[in-house]
């Protein structure tokens, strides 16, 4: 799938958090065909590596970091050394985050009987439930806190987040991830708000429903038939199918490019297949 608009990012410094998943991992890989200087900043930083290394094959410019968003020192040796290599951030992308079984239930509705055997919303764990919150919102404002700081007055800067249709309407079952992707869309405004005098823009994209490997599960049965759930969405998707990470491109490229967005602030734009319009009748 090729982009209609040719978005030039030549030396541009974008950093990726969460790079050495599906979708960052992508972004990445787009980013430095487009000439930028891409830093790939993951926990595993192995997985980054490889795709880091994928980069530089295809002629692009990438090197990979470790960092946990969590804690603050890392993000700042990151960030050090990633300015002694391409120099401070342009654009910085907050794509770490996920959901995780410890604060996902069984059951859609709550039921006075044939619960016996199934995780309730009373079962979730609490330190489940914290680090998918944590991971999501606090991986998304701490990378901001340190590399925003550098990003004041440069020309073009901007920030983009990722959010969720569960930000619009929660989904059932992961109570933890739509809380913390619609702390991630309101935050998205704060900043556009807050950093709006020094020249950085900030937006969100909220992708639709994607296979990935943190949703499978919920997606599929092991023998790769669609599960209730599946068809739920799929029905309730006007385009009747997943999206593809290639189509998150044309947004992402589109908001990141001051050429082509700088009046766009605080957006959270939905890549969905129709899902956020339809009211189900």
């Amino acid at each position: 799938m090729k982009s209609p608009i040719t978005h030039d990012f030549t030396d541009k410094v974008v950093v990726i958090t969460g790079a050495a998943g599906v979708l960052c991992s992508y972004f990445s890989k787009e980013f430095a065909k487009a000439g930028a200087k891409v830093a790939l900043l993951d926990l595993n930083q192995d997985k980054a590596q490889e795709y880091s290394d994928e980069i530089v094959k295809e002629g692009g410019n990438a090197k990979a970091y470790k960092c946990n968003v969590l804690e603050l020192e890392s993000i700042k040796t990151a960030r050090d050394a990633i300015e002694k290599d391409f120099g401070s951030c342009d654009i910085l992308i907050n794509g770490a985050g996920g959901n995780n079984p410890r604060a996902t239930t069984d059951n859609e509705y709550h039921e006075k009987n044939g619960l016996e055997e199934a995780k309730t919303f009373f079962d979730l764990d609490q330190s489940g439930i914290e680090f998918v919150f944590n991971l999501n919102f606090l991986g998304t404002l701490l990378p901001t806190q340190i590399f925003a700081k550098d990003m004041i007055d440069k020309e073009g800067a901007n920030i983009i987040n990722i959010s969720s249709m569960n930000a619009f309407t929660p989904l059932t079952k992961i109570p933890a991830y739509s809380a913390a992707k619609a702390a991630i869309s309101n935050f998205t405004q704060w900043l556009a708000v807050h950093f709006s005098h020094v020249g950085i823009r900030v937006n969100a994209i909220a992708p639709g429903f994607l296979v990935s490997k943190q949703n499978r599960t919920l997606l599929f049965n092991k023998d790769g038939s669609p599960t209730e759930r599946t068809k739920k969405i799929l029905n309730s998707t006007p385009m009747a199918r997943f999206g593809e990470p290639e189509e998150l491109i044309g947004a992402l490229m589109f908001l990141a490019d001051e050429n082509a967005a700088s009046f766009v602030n605080g957006v959270v734009l939905a890549i969905d297949g129709g899902f956020n319009a339809y009211s189900g009748v």
